[in-house]
């Protein structure tokens, strides 16, 4: 059965994704994605395929290697479904959307950039959210069993932030340390099912990412964007991105503002959306889209099995 154009979407994970050991696989097994991480090796004056296989996990955690490395592995196995024999059942997308640093890849799928700009970038975002972060220490905390208005509460009184809404029962918090501290108690003591602090190295989406926002702004103003091909889903609105300048503009907005990830999945849902593609390491986004809405169709390709299995998938 062939999937309609407009009821596909395309989405890509962000930071947190990654693991030691990931893409060996793919390196092995896929010409075409063999050659994404030699571009990204070439790209970056230096082995990060080498760092995704061999890599430890706390090579991996580091910002300013997570960035790149996830970017690289999705975009290794977006290829490696492209040219693979089970594609031909795989038409277009409807939608493209990532998760934060996700978004890189998306803009990427959706020809905005091209891939060493886009792994350029990446390691640039990372670099300067590494660097913010150790200018404010801060961290963040995904909450899971509080409503929305509980934790909004908490954050007020504790003086942080809701950072992501993921989906329903599941949303994260980004603060300075102390701040950070004061509201885990308060969520615990309000009900919460669960505490799970991050491995973050800063308060990703709050203030404290303006001067790598401010940093990025320089670096942007330097870049050649088209206009994408594909709608693109912001994070930040949970609209659609269709010009240049909503793509520079949602670049910069998305490090200092929240992910809104079940307003963007409902979006793309009421637009027609049966079936959401994942495609990178990890399978967190399709749990997310499951807690959303458990009527849509969720397919997880985060390695060369999972791309000999596509057209069972798309059956």
């Amino acid at each position: 059965m062939v999937i309609e154009a407009a009821k596909l979407a395309y989405i890509f994970p962000g930071q947190g994704a990654q693991y030691a050991g990931m893409g060996r696989d793919l390196y092995d097994s896929s010409d075409s994605a063999r050659a994404v991480f030699k571009k990204a090796d070439e790209a970056l004056g230096f082995p990060l395929s080498q760092l995704c296989f061999n890599g430890s996990d706390d090579e991996l955690r580091q910002t300013i290697n997570a960035q790149p490395a996830i970017v690289t592995i999705s975009l290794a196995l977006l290829s490696a479904i492209r040219n693979s024999d089970g594609s031909k059942n795989l038409l277009a997308p409807a939608f493209v959307a990532g998760h934060s640093l996700g978004e890189y890849t998306a803009l990427a799928a959706a020809g905005v950039v091209d891939f060493a700009t886009t792994i350029y970038l990446t390691r640039e975002r990372g670099r300067l959210m590494h660097q913010a972060g150790l200018e404010n220490p801060g961290g963040m905390a995904a909450i899971i069993g509080l409503d929305e208005a509980s934790l909004a509460d908490i954050c007020t009184r504790s003086g942080t932030k809701i950072a992501n809404f993921n989906c329903p029962g599941q949303l994260v918090i980004s603060g300075d340390k102390d701040s950070l501290n004061r509201a885990v108690k308060l969520a615990e003591d309000k009900g919460a099912r669960r505490v799970m602090p991050l491995q973050v190295s800063g308060a990703f989406h709050t203030h404290y990412m303006q001067p790598a926002a401010d940093s990025l702004a320089e670096i942007i103003a330097t870049i050649s964007f088209a206009a994408p091909q594909v709608p693109i889903i912001a994070n930040t609105t949970a609209s659609e991105i269709t010009t240049v300048e909503m793509v520079k503009e949602e670049l910069l907005s998305q490090l200092c503002n929240s992910v809104l990830w079940q307003r963007s999945i409902e979006y793309m849902i009421n637009s027609g959306v049966s079936t959401f593609i994942e495609i990178g390491p990890g399978k967190v986004l399709s749990g997310l889209i499951k807690r959303i809405n458990k009527d849509v169709k969720t397919i997880n390709i985060c390695d060369i099995e999972s791309i000999a299995k596509i057209s069972n998938f798309l059956d």
